[in-house]
């Protein structure tokens, strides 16, 4: 073996074992990185150009960084210390998570994903205009209105009939391209000559948020829209149960609103390449940041939630009655979901004191109640049933794939026809 080599390693007089400690951490670092990347490689949990890669090609380069600064041992101790704890952490939280004992993990995640919502003091956080990104496979596009899908011309909305829909994550179909999404399939089978129908739905976004949308937000592109239809509940019952439950769900909601949409540099959903420094920067951001973080008391419980149903339902009738103001049709539809995947005890986060066996009871709940506003207030009410999808219409627990996206668009349309059609 070569001199330079055994002095690097301390085996030549005078002897350095500490040297050698430090090249064998190096060693047995590189061959738990190399075994923890090859298991999510199998597993379908790293791909290339992702986050997720850059991770370990990190990792990697602080074990190679602490074996080559083995002769000066008091500079590769901290370097391998930080690969053991970020990989500890990294493997250890995504453990976890799949374990159902942590809602987030904090090793990188295994796509890009890339900025697409902007800060804002109303709402918290609002689509970017005018960008286009590619999102786990599909490309996601935000008109220069900051809605989801193309750009319209006032010349060419002022002889359709405009169709302004609201809803969440499952409205703004985080799972499919846009030209896949169900508003754009609606718009496609009423007729693009006749209709245009303009996504307004922001993932997370509540009843609170539409009313805000509905009061400011509504006339996208210049024009008031003819109708306004709303795919909503899911993002509201996710305050059931929650103690003294704020009117407006500011002290809960809202506040993961922010880090929700990744509105801020560094908050609780903060991730860096390195899972020390989102923790740490995490802890900075709860200290300093003028946004606390959420405050959440209370118990998981079955059957619904009286508090969180009144103002639900004063919501609801103060979005028609502005809607009604402006002379603009309002479309109720309750939501659903992929009620074969909640059949069980488990919380998986989104809807904190909520189990999942429970989720569906819940949501219908608040739909009959949507109903029976809807009749009292006069707006039409579109009856969605989860018997008419199937468990492989949805990506998950609730968010459509394209087949479903597609369904919902035939289901809605007949409605829509007959209730937004423009007076010629």
């Amino acid at each position: 073996m070569p001199s330079w080599v055994l002095r690097h390693l301390g085996l030549e007089r005078p002897y350095r074992f500490d040297r050698l400690l430090c090249v064998l951490a190096a060693g047995a670092l590189l061959v738990a990185v190399c075994l923890f990347a090859f298991f999510c490689a199998v597993s379908g949990e790293l791909t290339r150009y992702t986050p997720r890669e850059r991770y370990f090609v990190y990792l990697l380069g602080l074990a190679l960084a602490g074996a080559l600064l083995a002769r000066w041992p008091r500079a590769a101790v901290p370097v391998l210390a930080l690969a053991a704890i970020d990989l500890a952490l990294g493997a250890g939280s995504s453990a976890m998570q799949k374990a159902g004992m942590a809602f987030q993990s904090i090793m990188p995640p295994n796509y890009n994903w890339d900025v697409r919502f902007e800060w804002h003091p109303l709402l918290q956080g609002v689509p970017i205009p005018s960008i286009s990104v590619p999102v786990m496979g599909n490309t996601i596009s935000h008109s220069s209105a900051g809605t989801r899908g193309r750009d319209y011309t006032v010349e060419e909305l002022s002889r359709k009939s405009v169709v302004a829909v609201f809803g969440g994550s499952a409205t703004y179909d985080i799972s499919v391209s846009d030209a896949n999404t169900w508003a754009n399939r609606l718009e496609q089978a009423l007729g693009p000559d006749w209709f245009a129908v303009i996504n307004h739905g922001v993932p997370g976004y509540s009843t609170v948020e539409h009313l805000v949308q509905t009061a400011f937000y509504a006339d996208s592109f210049g024009v008031k829209p003819t109708c306004a239809l709303y795919y909503i509940g899911w993002n509201d019952i996710r305050s059931a149960h929650i103690e003294n439950l704020d009117p407006g769900y500011a002290r809960y909601h809202l506040r993961t609103m922010i880090d929700g949409l990744r509105v801020r540099r560094f908050g609780n959903a903060y991730l860096s390449i390195s899972p020390l420094f989102t923790l740490v920067a995490r802890f900075v951001s709860n200290e300093v940041e003028t946004i606390r973080p959420p405050v959440l008391e209370g118990t998981p419980k079955s059957g619904s939630d009286p508090v969180l149903e009144a103002f639900y339902q004063r919501n609801v009738r103060s979005i028609s009655m502005i809607n009604r103001g402006r002379g603009v049709r309002t479309i109720w539809v309750g939501q659903v979901l992929n009620v074969a995947v909640l059949d069980d005890d488990r919380i998986y986060g989104w809807l904190p004191f909520v189990r999942n066996r429970d989720v569906w009871p819940l949501l219908d709940t608040f739909n009959r109640r949507l109903r029976a506003e809807a009749a009292a207030l006069g707006d039409p009410y579109i009856e969605i049933r989860p018997d008419d999808f199937s468990p492989e219409d949805f990506s998950d627990n609730g968010h459509f794939r394209e087949a479903g996206a597609l369904k919902l668009a035939r289901l809605l349309v007949p409605s829509v026809a007959k209730e937004c059609r423009k007076p010629q």
